[in-house]
């Protein structure tokens, strides 16, 4: 009985870092591959490698917090750990069902601590510390970008000009595309520092398994590989195609910002969305890039209350887009071609193009209430069903 539970254990962590590998390896480097700059299989290969290089460096201090800070280690039985492990892939389910990206390191939090709090043995400060910084995270992904979309976004546009309208790519859309490659493998060591633990904390924590931290991440690398190498494909063709409406430098500024926040996270062991973050770098980015057309007052109060005419819209990334710069501002660089905040016309950059706070309102809720969910049934089951 215990190998073959040990057996179901070990199949639904593979599943896990299966599907973590079909959707990360999408986001990571669909920008790369819309862009001509390395196929699907080089994008795979490398999704592999920087996975296992943040798995293995900064994602232990997430493992470890997973596997034996929120709860302590001796919780996770071979039962329990397997039982954690398929509240994560339901995430993963729902995601997909909803197409949204709900973030498995959140749910996975939430019932590793409904197993804490049905056995009453939960360390709250370890969790309020998460929590808090669950808050703090996609405020200020949304905050960052929204600055640099207000503030500097036109002018980094003018002076880059990684994008235009020509057969034959510049020199500068030669460095934006290597830039975006580079970029592409931080956010793939990013989500091996953030998602190893998704797919082998409880077991890692088990005392019944005995996984060493070290072969937790190799099983999850083989998983995600797989993943980058199969199902990857499809969501690389979503995310590449989708991403000819969104600049490369916008991709740039996303990657870089939600990157870097989740490493940063990672390296003090709090497990975070990745997908949250960079979501809200999107929204933040288009917000703050719409508010140039009018005054901080009256950006403000179309935040709040929404387009005038009250229609519902899907929240648009490639709006981000401006015009093409004509000849006679490319040839100067672009500069002069930049207008003054407030002197930008409303029909090329709109707040309801860019940011649509009732679809926005929808993916918080979801966030929101699939770690809820997760704790929730995790307390009953752990609380309730006998064999625990």
């Amino acid at each position: 009985m215990v190998e073959l539970l040990l057996v179901v254990g070990l199949a639904v962590a593979f599943f896990v870092g299966f599907n973590i590998g079909g959707s990360s390896t999408g986001v990571a480097f669909g920008p790369a591959v819309g862009a001509g700059a390395l196929s699907k299989t080089a994008a795979a290969g490398l999704m592999t490698l920087f996975f296992a290089l943040g798995g293995a460096t900064l994602g232990t201090e997430v493992i470890e917090t997973m596997g034996g800070r929120i709860v302590p280690s001796e919780q996770f039985t071979l039962a329990a750990s397997v039982t954690v492990l398929f509240f994560i892939g339901a995430a993963l389910l729902v995601s997909n069902l909803f197409g949204v990206p709900a973030s498995t390191s959140m749910t996975a939090v939430g019932a590793i601590a409904g197993l804490g709090v049905a056995t009453g043995t939960i360390d709250w400060s370890v969790m309020g510390e998460i929590v808090s910084w669950w808050l703090v995270a996609p405020i200020t992904a949304f905050w960052l970008c929204a600055v640099i979309g207000r503030y500097l976004y036109p002018y980094l546009e003018a002076s880059f000009m990684l994008e235009s309208d020509g057969p034959e790519k510049t020199t500068r859309e030669r460095v934006g595309t290597a830039l975006v490659l580079v970029i592409a493998c931080y956010m793939a060591f990013s989500a091996g520092a953030s998602n190893a633990a998704n797919a082998v904390a409880p077991l890692v924590g088990s005392t019944e398994v005995n996984l060493g931290v070290y072969p937790g991440v190799a099983l999850a690398t083989v998983a995600v590989g797989v993943g980058a190498f199969t199902i990857a494909r499809r969501t690389l063709d979503t995310v590449g195609d989708g991403l000819t409406q969104l600049p490369i430098l916008a991709a740039l500024i996303v990657e870089t910002v939600s990157a870097t926040i989740i490493t940063l996270l990672s390296q003090a062991g709090i497990p975070a969305s990745l997908a949250v973050s960079a979501t809200m770098c999107v929204v933040g980015l288009g917000w703050g890039r719409a508010t140039r057309t009018t005054r901080l007052k009256d950006a403000a109060g179309a935040a709040v209350s929404g387009p005038g005419d009250g229609a519902g819209t899907e929240m648009s990334t490639g709006a981000i887009a401006e015009k093409p710069l004509d000849d006679e501002a490319a040839s100067d660089g672009g500069q002069g071609s930049v207008p003054k905040i407030g002197e930008e016309e409303p029909d090329d950059v709109t707040a309801a193009d860019l940011f649509d706070p009732s679809a926005t309102g929808r993916v918080v809720m979801l966030w929101i209430a699939t770690p809820t969910i997760s704790a929730v049934m995790s307390y009953l089951v752990f609380r309730f069903v006998p064999i625990f």
